[in-house]
């Protein structure tokens, strides 16, 4: 089976990182590195080995953290392709280095070297985390530096100044900045021209949609009336950043992308498997009847059973956005795979609910049976 930890943090990875300190720092013991850190790796999950790397990197390491840490700077490879647009995402072996940084030089007397040193690490892998123990014990001084990296020549450093910041990155510890004081970035950044960046926007914008959505809907309103950022790349945050409050249905929301919150059409059909087996595949279809020019984002919302009997745990999947004619038909058809123990959640046998929506509306409910 495949092991993300496995995959992400071995042997090779920790002898890597091993040769490139050494290369620089002649007095580290290599070897007694890679098999201290080697053989606590079976009993680690993924952050925990991170940390383990962390601590190790402390004992063979110069105990100045600025001599430390300069050397770790100096071991770097070269940075990700700045050329690139997106997915170079670097190598997750290097979250150790900024989790060093973030351990030992989080204090004042650290700070702007701390700063300088994240800059280079985050060119190599995201010190998403790492900034984040910065932001919640200098929070002042930190939303300072981000804005200064928003004018960084380096897509990842500029990635950081957003990612860093938001309000619930997975992963990562939370922080207790204010959500508005995030704000000033991605004003700066949402006109980005590389997509690695205008994507972290709009998923920072997301996670602020789950708590205030009508503070995101005022800023796209902004950001529309500004026109900085291309027409293209624009729509592309403003669906991006509003995917959670699409699928709730959110009226205003619906408008931004161009989507009337009362859908002007007619089901002329539909039909859904209501008795399953585990694995088996979920299936329905249906058809429906433009009766307005219109443009229709079309969802489904499935209901699952839980352990103790509820039937609450709501996922909403995306189906078809697309614009009809009046008068114009339009027959979909889509099955599902049901498996008991998925990544995200086990299934349980019992009534389980259906939903066709249609630009947040729901146009059908309906229960299916799982045996």
């Amino acid at each position: 089976m495949f092991s993300l930890k496995d995959h992400l943090f071995n042997k090779f990875k920790v002898e890597k990182i091993a040769t490139e300190i050494g290369n620089v720092y002649p007095e580290f013991a290599r070897q007694k590195f890679v098999k201290e850190v080697l053989q606590a790796f079976p009993n680690l999950e993924l952050k925990e080995r991170i940390y383990h790397i962390t601590d190790s990197l402390q004992k063979h390491l110069p105990s100045n953290f600025e001599e430390a840490v300069s050397l770790l700077v100096q071991a770097l490879p070269a940075p990700c392709n700045p050329a690139l647009n997106d997915n170079d995402f670097g190598d997750f072996i290097y979250a150790s280095f900024a989790h060093f940084v973030a351990m030992h030089g989080c204090s004042n007397q650290y700070l702007a070297i701390s700063f300088k040193a994240l800059e280079q690490i985050t060119m190599r892998f995201s010190a998403e985390d790492a900034i984040r123990y910065f932001i919640n014990q200098f929070p002042e001084q930190s939303l300072a530096q981000m804005q200064k990296w928003t004018k960084h020549k380096h897509y990842h450093v500029r990635r950081l100044a957003s990612e860093g910041l938001r309000p619930k990155l997975p992963w990562c510890q939370k922080i207790y900045v204010p959500i508005e004081a995030s704000l000033p970035v991605l004003h700066l950044l949402h006109s980005d021209s590389t997509r690695f960046v205008t994507r972290s926007v709009a998923n920072h914008l997301n996670d602020i949609s789950k708590t205030d959505p009508s503070l995101v809907i005022a800023v796209l309103h902004d950001w529309k009336s500004k026109a900085i950022q291309k027409e293209s790349e624009l729509q592309f945050i403003i669906k991006h950043a509003l995917r959670t409050l699409i699928k709730n249905g959110h009226p205003e929301a619906l408008q931004l992308l161009g989507v009337g919150s009362k859908p002007p059409i007619k089901l002329l059909s539909f039909g859904l498997n209501q008795r399953l087996k585990f694995d088996d595949y979920l299936g329905f279809k249906f058809e429906i009847l433009a009766e307005e020019d219109c443009n229709l984002m079309i969802d489904y919302v499935l209901y699952f059973k839980g352990k103790n009997g509820e039937s609450s745990r709501k996922k909403v999947f995306k189906l078809k956005q697309l614009s009809m004619s009046k008068g114009q038909k339009l027959e979909i058809q889509k099955s599902q795979q049901l498996k008991q123990n998925m990544s995200t959640r086990t299934l349980y046998p019992g009534a389980q609910g259906f939903e066709l929506q249609i630009n947040g509306e729901v146009v059908v409910k309906d229960t299916f049976f799982i045996d």
